[in-house]
């Protein structure tokens, strides 16, 4: 009872609605021509003899497997023709897709290329860098050594010149007493 109710709700309600019906997948059947009429309708008239009537429907037997044979070889024919079709359709739609794997691989490969090359320049860059930097590290170790050098020369410079003015032994004593009794307190 639900269904044939909602039938009919839903034929009445495509009946008011402003857009077209539903188009079907199959649109065949709307564009569907229809082979004329077959000339064996309506086409016997009953003999009064039986053997002509057999004969006649012999004929018309005959004449009607003939048409049935030619139209099976036509549907054949349209069938193979529309298998073709399919086919070099299909073979199209692969060879496309082939042709756009084999640009796409291509394009994959120009950038792989591009992003190899930029990469050997940022390697490049960077061993510059490096380079650079250990080169400047060298430069200031050396300049830190040669400072050394220098004082160090400028150390025994010192020493050699103060060695000259050196006291005796004898000297030194003397010295050394003279500076005791400065400094003891009295």
């Amino acid at each position: 009872m639900a269904t044939v109710y909602g039938s009919i709700i839903r034929r009445l309600s495509r009946s008011f609605s402003s857009t077209p019906a539903p188009i079907h997948r199959n649109s065949n059947q709307q564009t569907h021509q229809f082979l004329e009429s077959n000339s064996f309708l309506g086409s016997w008239d009953a003999p009064r003899n039986p053997k002509e009537a057999e004969k006649k429907l012999a004929q018309l037997r005959r004449d009607y497997a003939k048409q049935v044979k030619e139209v099976r070889k036509a549907y054949i024919q349209e069938m193979d023709l529309l298998r073709l079709e399919k086919q070099r359709k299909d073979e199209a739609r692969k060879e496309a897709l082939r042709l756009a794997n084999e640009e796409r691989k291509k394009l994959k490969a120009e950038a792989a290329k591009v992003r190899a090359q930029e990469r050997k320049v940022a390697e490049e860059e960077f061993r510059q860098t490096l380079l650079k930097e250990r080169a400047e590290k060298l430069e200031n170790w050396k300049m830190k050594e040669k400072t050394r050098e220098e004082k160090k020369k400028e150390k025994n410079e010192l020493i050699r010149r103060q060695s000259s003015v050196w006291i005796d032994k004898k000297e030194l004593e003397k010295k050394v007493l003279e500076s005791l009794i400065d400094t003891t307190p009295l």
